[in-house]
């Protein structure tokens, strides 16, 4: 069995993004992998809404960046590229796979919609997002997450292109993308929780499985060809789910994490106990596992900063997760973080062992879905009450739900769109011949100072 790593964190730029960031995402697909999208919130004060009479909904600004990445400026190597303003950004991903040739961007927005943007190249090396659908999901809520069917790197072509999305009160969304126009279309909506569902997420390996987490506590498993009642729900978590992700590397691990301030492994062939709990003394609001090492696990934890977490022990062995590196922001509260996904240009080869098992995709059964005008009654689902050592930090508790509250009150702002060019993408590899892939980038944004971050992790073999 391969060596644990040992890694040492360096801040390579710090960028003012003028309201409160809250998602960050590196582009996946190869050719615009250089390129940082990061998007922000910012809910108006009452005096800044002076025509306000109480009875109408608060206003949430956002604005979306596009930033691209270039080694070659070792001062500020993040260059803006584009801005957009817009609904408040909640969370946003990058589809894994061009449709129809072109990058596709999704957002989740405070105006209960999901949108889709397009990548585009206007010029040599100069790139921007132009909206090319929206669909308004409850315009009463907030769209709170998003995830895309697509994570997995090998993805079996009967399998369609699919969005799941979960917002404010409670429900999951299930959308399907028309890959000729980008349209997205509305397959069911269900309740999944009875409060805000923080979080929804693909089982990457079989996108008929989505999970979903929320304030009242609990993980939950749903088969979108059998809506009504959950597959699994789980009360391991002591405080709100927030975190949700299929590995894309090995088939049956899931990571989740919660305002209890602890990161769960799963092996999803057996939810009625975790593989592993490492507590992270923060609200774990996004995790996101390495491009490149199958092990590695980021982790975005509020008011504690973020995390680098090894799993191998974890899933090989049942050991504990081990923490290779922490840092905590000062206050900030760390909402969003994502690795880079320049590796997968350059072709490291990892110094870890992995199982290789997942080079073949399973061709996935023709996609039918019945959604019943009224749901059943949840009769039939597994409920796993686990005993949960301590009681749940009301410090903890207090602190991070205050943080959010902004995010659970009604909403209605319409977006705003912006021109941009329609050259088609061509993609630009910016991989240098002579980047050490022991080497990895990740960026984390800061909520209330106002920061997207930029750091280089450097990793040694111990």
């Amino acid at each position: 069995m391969a060596g644990s790593r040992a890694g040492t964190l360096r801040s390579l730029q710090a960028v003012d993004t003028e309201l409160t960031a809250d998602s960050v995402e590196w582009c996946p697909v190869e050719g615009c992998q250089h390129l940082l999208a990061c998007g922000t919130y910012q809910l108006l004060a009452p005096k800044d809404q002076p025509a306000l009479d109480g009875s109408e909904p608060q206003v949430r600004l956002g604005r979306l960046y596009l930033f691209s990445f270039s080694e070659d400026n070792t001062t500020k190597p993040l260059l803006e590229v584009q801005r957009r303003d817009s609904s408040a950004v909640l969370d946003m991903k990058w589809c894994h796979i061009p449709v129809s040739g072109h990058v596709l961007l999704g957002l989740a927005n405070a105006s209960g919609s999901v949108e889709l943007l397009r990548l585009m190249e206007c010029e040599k090396s100069s790139y921007t997002l132009q909206p090319i659908s929206s669909l308004t999901l409850d315009e009463s809520c907030l769209s709170l997450s998003l995830d895309w069917s697509t994570r997995k790197s090998v993805r079996a072509r009967e399998q369609p292109l699919k969005i799941v999305s979960s917002d404010s009160k409670g429900q999951l969304h299930l959308l399907m993308v028309n890959e000729g126009t980008a349209e997205l279309q509305l397959v069911a909506s269900w309740p999944a929780h009875h409060f805000e569902a923080w979080i929804a997420a693909f089982n990457y390996w079989q996108t008929e499985l989505v999970y979903s987490g929320g304030d009242d506590c609990l993980l939950r498993g749903w088969d979108t060809r059998m809506l009504g009642t959950p597959v699994f729900t789980s009360k391991r978590h002591s405080m709100g789910v927030c975190s949700i992700q299929s590995s894309p590397h090995q088939e049956h691990i899931l990571a989740t994490g919660s305002y209890d301030e602890h990161v769960l492994l799963w092996d999803t062939r057996n939810i009625k106990q975790p593989l592993a709990d490492v507590p992270v003394q923060g609200g774990v609001w996004r995790l996101k596992w390495h491009p490149v090492y199958h092990h590695l696990l980021l982790a975005a934890c509020m008011h504690n900063g973020f995390k680098i977490l090894n799993c191998q022990k974890a899933i090989e062995e049942k050991q504990d997760i081990t923490v290779l590196t922490s840092h905590k922001m000062p206050n900030s509260l760390v909402y969003g973080a994502d690795w880079s996904w320049l590796f997968h240009c350059l072709k490291p080869t990892p110094t870890w062992s992995f199982d290789q098992n997942d080079v073949g995709a399973k061709a996935a059964d023709h996609y039918s879905l019945k959604v019943a005008e009224e749901l059943p009654a949840h009769a039939h689902e597994q409920i796993v009450d686990h005993q949960v050592e301590g009681p749940a930090r009301a410090r903890g508790r207090a602190e991070l739900k205050a943080s959010l509250l902004p995010l659970t009150e009604d909403t209605k702002h319409n977006s705003k769109g912006c021109s941009s060019s329609s050259v088609p993408t061509h993609g630009l590899s910016h991989c240098s011949s002579g980047w050490n892939s022991d080497q990895s980038l990740l960026a984390t944004c800061s909520f209330y100072d106002h920061v997207l971050h930029l750091w280089k992790w450097e990793t040694t073999q111990a």
